[in-house]
């Protein structure tokens, strides 16, 4: 099945439990159960070096709430974007979620993820 055939409800019920892995993962700062979910093309074009340095330096990537509050989907080709309002537990403002979700292999697996 094409995840864009699947309803707004069920998109983000996959989705959920996805963005709070990366955000839990992310705060934890634990780039290996960051990355378990990454589809095989994602996990090849994210530096491990780099995504690391980043955990270590970033107040946002370390403190981002678990609240979760979607926005919106979009639907493109075989994927799906989730959009999530983020908030930080330490920073004032909100930032701007992005999560691609899709199938490889019979999976779910996450093709983008950032925060804007």
């Amino acid at each position: 099945m094409n995840i864009i055939e699947k309803t707004d409800e069920e998109i983000l019920a996959l989705a959920a439990p996805l963005w709070r892995d990366l955000v839990r993962s992310s705060n934890e700062g634990k780039y290996g159960e960051f990355a378990k979910n990454f589809s095989s093309s994602l996990a090849q074009a994210i530096n491990t070096v780099v995504a690391n340095h980043q955990f270590a330096n970033s107040e946002l990537a370390r403190s981002l709430s678990e609240e979760l509050d979607p926005l919106g989907i979009i639907r493109r080709g075989e994927h799906v974007t989730v959009l999530y309002r983020q908030r930080s537990t330490k920073k004032p403002g909100e930032w701007l979620g992005r999560l691609v979700l899709g199938y490889e292999n019979g999976g779910l697996r996450i093709f983008g993820a950032s925060i804007f």
